[in-house]
């Protein structure tokens, strides 16, 4: 018999979204969980890199999303759960890409 096992998402604060817009610089799809890292723009103009984590590839695919969907230098913008530190990374709920459309990626 199968088994499933999960970790906890208590590094994350799970209780709101923040919204963040960037470039696409990196992408990993790898299980059991994808990345995609965008650099955003800080209102001091610097820009700082985000880690946003994913569902693993299967559950994207299921969720319409696939490999071909995000390039590097493509402009995104996330809805997601941030680290609770407040360091520059999230749990993606959402995602709206290069082609307007907001897509689940968790």
């Amino acid at each position: 018999m199968p088994v499933r096992a999960h970790h906890s998402h208590t590094n994350y604060n799970m209780s709101e979204y923040v919204t963040v817009e960037g470039t696409v610089v990196e992408i990993h799809w790898v299980n059991p969980h994808a990345f995609v890292y965008i650099e955003v723009e800080g209102t001091d103009g610097a820009t700082d890199l985000w880690a946003l984590e994913a569902t693993g590839p299967g559950g994207l695919q299921r969720n319409g999303v696939d490999r071909n969907l995000l390039q590097v230098g493509d402009t995104v913008t996330a809805r997601c759960h941030q680290l609770r530190d407040g360091s520059n990374g999230c749990l993606l709920g959402y995602m709206t890409g290069p082609d307007g459309v907001e897509r689940h990626w968790d």
